[in-house]
């Protein structure tokens, strides 16, 4: 009997720790809201979306790549420190977003743009606000005080273009995170639009 009850002892505990161990693996493989911790293109949409929603993230996904190219050119052709911040600071939150966009992308069944950022291809017509590939290269033979003028009124007009997809995007999208992003970028691009205006004399 009392070797019965061991077994039964044993058998219990290997039942808890297995369930404990399924446990742990479920919230080590999901944020606090349910996403994926990684922030990349594993994340997965939930909720309805529209045409617009799909359009909005492959446009902006172009767009915020060639702004992240932009930006890293800031590091070793600027002379401002002023400029060298904004462009760390435009990359900082336009990566992410990136890899937000291709998430929800991958979760519709939708294909994710292939990267041409730094490829020599031009996308000026992709969306409102991308450049050229020949402003593209003008920008990156530019050095010191320059570089930093054509990328501050480079900048500005991209960051129109994105404020202009993001409000077509709030008004004719479905999907909340979408629309939510998209306001996020309005917020955030229309206040760097006026800080670079400020450091070009325009404000």
């Amino acid at each position: 009997m009392t070797a019965q009850r061991r077994f039964v002892r044993r058998a219990l505990l290997a039942a808890t720790a297995s369930v404990a161990a399924l446990t742990l693996a479920a919230c080590g493989s999901s944020g606090g809201d349910g996403k994926a911790s990684s922030g990349t293109a594993t994340e997965t949409a939930t909720g309805s979306h529209n045409a617009a929603d799909v359009s909005f993230s492959k446009e902006m996904i172009q767009h915020h790549r060639q702004a992240v190219e932009m930006a890293g050119l800031a590091a070793g052709h600027a002379s401002s420190a002023q400029v060298k911040s904004l462009a760390t600071k435009i990359k900082g939150a336009q990566d992410p977003e990136i890899k937000t966009m291709s998430g929800w992308l991958t979760s519709w069944g939708e294909q994710v743009p292939e990267d041409m950022s730094g490829m020599g291809h031009d996308m000026s017509s992709a969306a409102p606000g991308m450049m050229s590939d020949a402003h593209m290269g003008e920008l990156e033979k530019m050095s010191g005080t320059e570089f930093d003028k054509m990328f501050l009124t480079m900048m500005v007009e991209h960051h129109e273009g994105a404020v202009a997809m993001a409000k077509t995007e709030k008004a004719d999208g479905e999907y909340d995170p979408a629309t939510k992003l998209a306001a996020n970028v309005i917020t955030a691009q229309s206040a760097e639009i006026a800080q670079m205006n400020k450091m070009l004399g325009k404000g």
